[in-house]
């Protein structure tokens, strides 16, 4: 059953609560935003508001979901977040590799310890690597992601903030698009869009454009359900191929 309204994935799994912030598209962080409302309503589990914690008792949560799902780890946190210990990273794959009717997908804006970190462990047969770009500046994450052979590589171009320009989408699955909401969000330009899916459909990989948040495809502001998520009147939702019976324990060395 699906439990999450992120359409790209079905259930999220929050083992870390918490960040700091590292780039642009961090500023209206909506984890930031969520925690500290959760705070205020008295949510034990967010009783430290968006300060990074960790929580042991969480671990064991997939461990009850029995049949197979899609997984989106640390939605409101960075499990590559440098105060989080390789021990409890390790705790986590774990989990990740007893449950292997469960695909995870992790997603990180601190690209380069993700790369450190999988140099040194193996990874998981049933985990999908993504990093965050959401301009130019970004896009260096890519070069640490595209070595990793993780059954899946994608990007979240996630609130996009600029037009990103050539992509090299060589060894990436899988590209996210989409607009940032609310009341401080930054305006996404229908050109920034269709140039990441022209070069999608060039370069072969998978294309998934999520919402045009806040500021519709023609520039005017208004609630993000009416822009909707459609371009040119059609909506482009497509998933990567996943086939994990060719899949097997993977090590980056």
């Amino acid at each position: 059953m699906k439990t999450t309204k992120i359409e790209w994935t079905d259930k999220t799994w929050n083992p870390i609560t918490g960040c700091t912030k590292t780039s642009a598209g961090c500023v209206n962080c909506y984890a930031e935003v969520m925690a500290r409302r959760l705070q205020a309503m008295g949510q034990e589990k967010y009783q430290n508001g968006f300060n990074l914690t960790l929580h042991k008792e969480y671990l064991s949560e997939p461990l009850s979901w029995k049949k197979p799902h899609t997984i989106f780890v640390c939605s409101m946190s960075d499990l590559f977040h440098k105060d989080v210990p390789d021990d409890f990273i390790n705790q986590v794959m774990a989990v990740i590799k007893s449950t292997p009717q469960h695909r995870y997908q992790l997603l990180t804006k601190r690209a380069e310890r993700m790369k450190e970190y999988f140099q040194a462990h193996s990874i998981p047969a049933n985990v999908w690597l993504g990093v965050t770009v959401e301009n130019k500046a970004g896009r260096n994450r890519i070069d640490f992601l595209r070595t990793l052979k993780s059954p899946i590589r994608f990007l979240s171009c996630e609130p996009l903030l600029e037009d990103l320009e050539d992509l090299n989408l060589e060894n990436i699955d899988w590209v996210i698009v989409g607009g940032e909401s609310g009341i401080s969000a930054r305006p996404m330009k229908q050109e920034w869009v269709l140039s990441i899916q022209k070069q999608t459909e060039k370069q072969g990989s998978a294309f998934f454009f999520k919402q045009w948040g806040t500021w519709g495809s023609d520039g005017v502001k208004r609630n993000k359900h009416k822009n909707g998520k459609s371009i040119n009147g059609k909506i482009y939702q497509q998933m990567p191929s996943y086939m994990p019976d060719k899949q097997h324990e993977l090590f980056n060395s």
